[in-house]
């Protein structure tokens, strides 16, 4: 069976596979490439319900997609995999698979091998990587200007974003922000009728479990329990038992006389990972002591880094005084916000810990702020992890450049592949130009000759004027490792699409009768 492209040409069916995945792919990039650049525009996306989000930002429009089609899907998985590991660079890496699939298979087309596509692929996204990690310039300490400038470009030229998120930087410091496990994103919250504000300390998003209880504690002595509590449980069959009952009353005394230590070493916050007793309750409002029930797991660590405090469970109350001692941590003042509806922690004597509030006007813009912020603060922590290089698609250009001439040292087919890797290189400045209004074919051919003209990298397009600029000279920057992974993600989905040949439905194990396709049937064949 033959089918026709968009062409209108006849081809073998051999290539349906192909086509159908490369159509799939460029399908959703063509969904985020119209956000990139500072003259991208916004996505409204919208669900069954009507519940609207209006965005710009790559990673949430791809989690948010109704997406069918498994090739899609592995795209913005691999998307997904770049947020997690440098957290920005979605839309970059979705828009260059796009063109190194489209590439791949236009290559196939005209008769490259696959596999010869798939080794250029390969070699040349390696390649790419090792230039961009060449040319990348490490940042002079936290106080460099440039970081600035990355998260005013990450962040979409908000200022006061970038102004927030470097603060937080030179609080927390440059050794905490290339701790492998430590992500600046992490710290950044958004709240509606919040004020701007970095501070050392952190917030936990619940509120007191008893309105009678304190709303603000000094000289901080703090208890983290990843634990319900309350007294111990027994069977409700036992109760019906004298021996069982007994057992309960022994239980409840042992639990309250637990209490009465930490009342006697004088804590007054206690952070609590599931719920907490009503008695449990009673006891410590009595006391005097903020409690907090439910809080996440990710918050008990927080507070206990910041305060010094180590996480205890349940049974950990039935220690001696002066081993329970040795889990409680310390700060200067926690108080409950009761306007935005949290407890700070503030002047903690564990590590260092600052906190990004980001303000919002409306409920509606609350997410986008955040979403914002989290991104100027990815870009600034990669910065000072893998330097930077010159923005606006200015090196991505650059590395296409040499790739080119990588290109001639390599004999037979394979040459082809790296044809790809330089197609998806010069994408993201072409659709930046495009979004900012201008030609893209002529700046990128004006771009190419200036760049190898002046020998520099930096050259790109100024997307207020359309003239050439030096992207440096304009403070637009990328983090280094925001580009590499790109390059890599987008090499890795080109790959792997490229290497699926047949697509077959699976017989569905839970309804046998109904009958499966024909082992060797195509997704051009299948009501898939």
């Amino acid at each position: 069976m033959n089918f026709k492209n968009n062409n209108g040409q006849e081809l073998d069916e051999k290539f349906a596979a192909f086509l159908t995945n490369a159509n799939a792919i460029r399908a959703v990039a063509s969904a985020v490439e119209g956000t990139i650049g500072p003259k991208g525009l916004d996505i409204m996306l919208v669900d069954r319900f009507g519940e609207v989000t209006v965005t710009n930002d790559g990673v949430t429009i791809l989690k948010l997609m109704d997406i069918n089609h498994p090739a899609a899907k592995m795209l913005i998985n691999i998307a997904k995999a770049q947020q997690e590991e440098v957290g920005d660079g979605t839309t970059t890496t979705t828009i260059m698979a796009g063109a190194m699939v489209s590439e791949g298979v236009n290559q196939i087309l005209r008769g490259v091998p696959v596999a010869k596509v798939i080794e250029g692929i390969k070699h040349g996204t390696k390649k790419a990587q090792e230039i961009l990690i060449a040319k990348s310039v490490p940042v002079k300490g936290i106080d460099d200007p440039v970081l600035k400038d990355i998260a005013y470009i990450a962040g979409r030229e908000h200022e006061d974003i970038a102004q927030l998120v470097t603060q937080a930087a030179k609080l927390i410091g440059e050794e905490k922000l290339k701790e492998k496990n430590f992500k600046l994103r992490d710290i950044v919250m958004a709240r509606e009728g919040a004020e701007n504000e970095v501070f050392l300390g952190v917030i936990v998003d619940k509120e007191k479990a008893n309105k009678q209880m304190p709303g603000e504690v000094e000289d901080v002595r703090v208890l983290v329990i990843d634990d319900a509590l309350g007294p111990e449980q027994i069977e409700e069959g036992a109760l019906s038992t004298e021996s069982g009952f007994a057992k309960y009353l022994a239980l409840q005394e042992e639990f309250r006389e637990n209490l009465k230590k930490l009342i006697e070493l004088k804590v007054n916050l206690v952070l609590v990972g599931k719920g907490i007793s009503q008695e449990a309750e009673e006891i410590l409002t009595d006391a005097g002591v903020i409690a907090l029930e439910r809080v996440s797991a990710k918050d008990l660590e927080r507070v206990a880094e910041h305060t010094g405090a180590r996480i205890m469970k349940k049974a950990g109350l039935k220690k001696s005084i002066d081993e329970i001692k040795c889990y409680i941590g310390r700060a200067k003042k926690a108080y409950e916000d009761e306007k935005l509806g949290h407890l700070r922690i503030e002047g903690g004597e564990g590590k260092p810990m600052a906190t990004i509030l980001v303000g919002a006007a409306t409920a509606e813009i609350v997410g986008e702020r955040e979403r914002i912020a989290k991104d100027a603060a990815s870009s600034l922590q990669a910065a000072v992890k893998g330097g930077v290089v010159p923005g606006g698609g200015a090196v991505e250009v650059a590395v296409a450049r040499e790739l080119e001439r990588e290109r001639e040292k390599i004999k037979g087919m394979a040459s082809y592949g790296i044809d790809c890797v330089i197609a998806a290189l010069k994408r993201p400045l072409s659709q930046i130009v495009y979004n900012a209004g201008f030609n893209p074919l002529e700046k990128l051919e004006e771009v190419i000759y200036t760049q190898s003209e002046k020998g520099s990298d930096a050259i790109g397009v100024n997307c207020d004027t359309g003239e050439l600029a030096d992207m440096t000279e304009l403070g637009v920057y990328d983090p280094a490792l925001v580009k590499i992974h790109a390059i890599k993600a987008a090499g890795e989905i080109a790959q792997a699409i490229l290497r699926i040949d047949t697509i077959i439905k699976k017989r569905d194990e839970g309804h046998a009768s109904r009958g499966t396709p024909e082992s060797g049937a195509s997704m051009g064949e299948m009501d898939f």
